[in-house]
C-alpha cells in the first residue's frame, strides 16, 4: 500500500470488506438453491465491485484483478448471458477464499500476493466463452418490443431500449398531470460522461456503448431522446441502489461507486422540448446516521472503569452494615442501582450478534459436502443472539471445528442415508439463544449418532483409559471420551480429521471461557452437541469462599448447591475421597491440601461447594461460604502468569485481594479429570 495512506484508511477497508466476503460466502451458497434470484445475482455483483473500488484506491492490484474478473463473470450472469452452474459457482467460492486470503496479507501490513494463475484463466476463459442460452431468450423478447427498422443492436442494448419504451409517456396524456410544479433547476443537468457512467452502474460492462468482453461490435443505435418523469427516474435509481436505497433515502453511497453522490442526486436527463414542466425532485426524509464506529480498545478501557466503579460499589456495599444513617444507606442504595444500570449499559455496547460467527458456516458446510460429496442442508436459527464480543470470537475456531466433524462423521453419505430410510440430504441446524445469562448454542446432525461401545473400545485399545476405567463408564461418560487427547474414532487420516486433535481443544477453549460442553445421541437418529458459556466476561458472578482465613472466589457458573455433611459419611474410591449424593457417586476435593494451607474448619462437618465441570462433578470442600458476589477479573502478572488453579485475582467488598479460582486446570492437576 502506499505509505502516505494512514492506517486507518487500511483498518476501515478491512472491516467493510470483510463483512462483504462474509456475506458473499451466505450469498453464493444461497444462489446455488435459487439460481433465478435477480437480488442474489446482483448482491454478488455488488459485492465484488464495492472491494474492488477500495482495493483500487489501496493500491492493491492483486485484490482489484480477481475481484475485477469476478464482477465482469457476474455481470454476464445478470446479464442472462451466463448461468450460475456448479462450475461457474466453484470459482467463485474458490475467489472468495482467495479474497479471504489476501485481506490476512494486507490486515498483517503486507500486499496481497495474486491468486492462483489457473483461477484467473479459469475466470476469464468463462467471460471470453459462448453467451448461454438465456442470452438469445433475452434478446427475442427485448427485440420484440423494439421498431424493426432500427438498426440491430445486443441483448443488453435491446433491454435498456425496451425498459425506455415502456417507460414513455403517451402523447396524449393530459398536460396538467403536472400543474403546479416548477421548472427544474439548472443544476439538475449532468453530462453525457455522468449519466454514461450511471448506466454503466445499472448494467455493468454490458451496458449500450460498451462493447461486453469476446462479442462482437455492436451497431450504433439511435440515441434515445426519449423524456421520463419524476416517477421512472426513481424506479431507474431503485433498479440501480434497491429499493429506497437510493441517493438521499438514507443510505450513504460508497466510496467504490462509480457514480458520486452528488451526481447520482442530479442525474435526471432533461426534456428534449424546451418549457415542458419537469416534476421538481421532493427530498426524501433522511435520518441521521445512527451508528459511530468506536476502536475496540476504547470499549475495553470503557468497561475496565466501570469495573473499578463495580469494585468501589461493592466496598461502599460491604460498608453499608457499620453505618447507622439513613441518608448514607439511601446514598449507597443509589449507587448500587445507578452502577448495575452504567455496568449493563456498558456491557451492551461490547455485545455483538452471534450471528457474526454463524455468517460463515454456509460456505464452510458447503464446502466440506462437497469434498466428501455429501449433500449438506444447513440451518441457521438465533443468529441475532447477541454475545460479549469476545466470547464471539473465541467460539469462533470451536464451531468450526464441530461444525465440520458433524458433517464428516454425523452424516452419511447418500447412498448409505438412502439405505436406512433417510433422505440422500444430512440437516445440520446450528443454533443460539439466550438462557438467563448463558448463551445456549447447539450443533445437531441427523446423522449415525454416536456409538458408545465403540468409543469405548476405541479409548481401551489405545491406552487412555485402563480396562477397568472403561467397565465403570455410563454412556455419558462414554461420551467424554471423545474430548480426550489423541482420541480419534477415524481409521485414516484426511484434511478434515483423523489425527486425534481439535475435540480437546474444543473443550479445552470453551472451558477457559467459563462454559460447558455436553453431547446427546442416539444410534441411527443423530448428535446434539449443547455449549453453555455466559453472556460476558468482563464481569465474573462468583461464590466467595474463605479457607484458612483467606478469600477465595469460585466462578458462580460451576456452584450448583451448597451443602454441609459429616466427615464418617466419607467413602473411598481409588484412593480418593467421594460420597453418595442422591445415588450418585461425587468426589470430594480439598482445596486446603491442595493450597497446602491449614485448614480451621470443623473437622467433624464439612462445608461443601458442589461444583459441575464439563459433565462431572464434585464436592469441593471449603471453611465457609461468604455469598454471592460480582467480581472484575485482574491480570496475576508476570510473575504468576498461567499459574495452575488460577484465572486471576479480583479485589473484594472488604477492600482485599482474592485469587478467583480456576476448578478444570485445578481438577486436572489433581488427577481428577483428564
Amino acid at each position: 500500500m502506499p505509505p502516505e495512506l494512514s492506517d486507518d484508511l487500511a483498518q476501515d477497508f478491512l472491516v467493510e470488506s470483510s463483512e462483504i466476503v462474509e456475506a458473499l460466502g451466505e450469498q453464493l451458497v444461497a444462489l446455488e438453491q435459487a439460481p433465478d434470484d435477480a437480488d442474489l445475482v446482483n448482491a454478488v455483483f455488488r459485492g465484488f465491485h464495492t472491494i474492488k473500488g477500495g482495493a483500487g484506491f489501496l493500491n492493491l492490484p492483486a485484490m482489484v484483478e480477481l475481484c475485477h474478473l469476478a464482477e465482469e463473470l457476474f455481470g454476464l450472469v445478470r446479464n442472462g448471458k451466463r448461468s450460475p452452474d456448479s462450475d461457474l459457482m466453484d470459482r467463485m467460492h474458490q475467489s472468495v477464499d482467495e479474497l479471504t486470503s489476501m485481506m490476512e496479507a494486507v490486515g498483517q501490513g503486507d500486499q496481497p500476493t495474486p491468486a492462483p494463475a489457473d483461477l484467473l484463466q479459469a475466470l476469464q476463459d468463462a467471460i471470453s466463452g459462448d453467451a448461454a442460452p438465456a442470452q438469445q431468450q433475452a434478446a427475442a423478447k427485448a427485440a420484440a418490443v423494439i421498431p424493426k427498422s432500427e438498426a440491430p443492436m445486443d441483448a443488453a442494448d435491446a433491454a435498456f431500449e425496451a425498459m425506455l419504451g415502456e417507460m414513455e409517456e403517451p402523447a396524449d396524456k393530459p398536460a396538467d398531470n403536472k400543474a403546479n410544479q416548477g421548472d427544474a433547476p439548472a443544476s439538475d443537468d449532468i453530462s453525457e460522461d455522468e449519466f454514461e457512467a450511471l448506466l454503466d452502474q445499472l448494467h455493468g460492462s454490458s451496458a449500450p456503448g460498451v462493447k461486453p468482453a469476446a462479442a462482437p461490435e455492436p451497431a450504433p443505435t439511435t440515441p434515445a431522446s426519449d423524456d421520463i418523469d419524476d416517477a421512472e427516474f426513481e424506479a431507474l435509481l431503485d433498479e440501480l441502489h434497491g429499493k429506497g436505497k437510493g441517493p438521499g433515502a438514507g443510505a450513504p453511497t460508497k466510496a467504490a461507486d462509480n457514480v458520486p453522490a452528488a451526481a447520482l442526486a442530479a442525474a435526471k436527463p432533461q426534456p428534449a422540448a424546451a418549457g415542458k414542466p419537469v416534476a421538481k425532485p421532493k427530498p426524501k426524509a433522511s435520518s441521521a446516521d445512527a451508528s459511530v464506529r468506536v476502536d475496540t480498545k476504547k470499549l475495553d478501557g470503557i468497561m475496565n472503569l466501570v469495573g473499578e466503579l463495580v469494585l468501589v460499589r461493592n466496598r461502599f456495599k460491604a460498608l453499608r452494615a457499620t453505618l447507622d444513617d439513613d441518608e448514607s444507606e439511601r446514598v449507597i442504595g443509589s449507587l448500587d442501582i445507578i452502577t448495575a444500570q452504567l455496568q449493563g449499559a456498558v456491557m451492551q455496547t461490547r455485545m455483538q450478534p452471534v450471528g457474526k460467527v454463524f455468517s460463515r458456516f454456509p460456505k464452510l458446510a458447503r464446502d466440506v459436502a462437497r469434498s466428501l460429496n455429501k449433500q449438506i442442508n444447513l440451518e441457521l436459527q438465533g443468529e441475532d443472539t447477541d454475545l460479549d464480543k469476545n466470547l464471539v470470537e473465541a467460539l469462533a475456531d470451536p464451531l468450526v471445528h464441530l461444525v465440520r466433524n458433524a458433517i464428516d462423521h454425523g452424516i452419511e453419505a447418500p447412498d448409505v442415508r438412502h439405505k436406512r430410510g433417510k433422505p440422500p440430504q444430512g440437516h445440520v441446524l446450528l443454533s443460539a439463544q439466550q438462557e438467563g445469562d448463558h448463551i445456549l448454542i447447539t450443533i445437531q446432525d441427523d446423522g449415525a449418532g454416536i456409538d458408545p461401545e465403540v468409543l469405548r473400545q476405541k479409548a481401551r485399545d489405545k491406552g487412555l483409559i485402563s480396562p477397568e476405567e472403561s467397565a465403570r463408564l455410563d454412556e455419558d461418560q462414554c461420551y467424554q471420551l471423545i474430548f480426550l487427547p489423541g482420541f480419534s474414532t477415524k481409521t485414516e487420516v484426511s484434511d478434515i480429521s483423523g489425527r486425534g486433535v481439535g475435540m480437546d481443544v474444543v473443550k479445552t477453549k470453551i472451558t477457559k471461557l467459563n462454559g460447558s460442553i455436553s453431547i446427546k445421541s442416539q444410534l441411527g437418529l443423530g448428535s446434539t452437541f449443547l455449549i453453555r458459556v455466559p453472556l460476558t466476561l468482563a464481569i465474573l458472578p462468583t461464590l466467595m469462599v474463605t479457607i484458612a482465613g483467606r478469600a477465595y472466589a469460585m466462578p458462580l457458573a460451576a456452584v450448583q448447591e451448597v451443602f454441609s455433611f459429616k466427615r464418617d459419611a466419607l467413602h473411598w474410591m481409588d484412593g480418593k475421597p467421594v460420597i453418595d449424593m442422591r445415588g450418585d457417586t461425587v468426589p470430594i476435593v480439598p482445596l486446603d491440601e491442595w493450597l497446602s494451607t491449614p485448614s480451621e474448619r470443623d473437622p467433624s462437618l464439612q462445608h461443601v461447594v458442589l461444583t459441575q465441570v464439563g459433565e462431572d462433578r464434585f464436592g469441593v470442600v471449603v471453611d465457609d461460604v461468604r455469598g454471592r458476589e460480582e467480581v472484575v477479573i485482574k491480570p496475576l502478572g508476570a510473575l504468576l502468569n498461567g499459574l495452575t488453579g488460577f484465572a486471576g485475582a479480583t479485589i473484594t467488598g472488604d477492600g482485599k485481594i482474592a485469587l478467583i479460582l480456576d476448578l478444570p486446570s485445578l481438577l486436572k492437576s489433581r488427577s481428577y479429570i483428564r
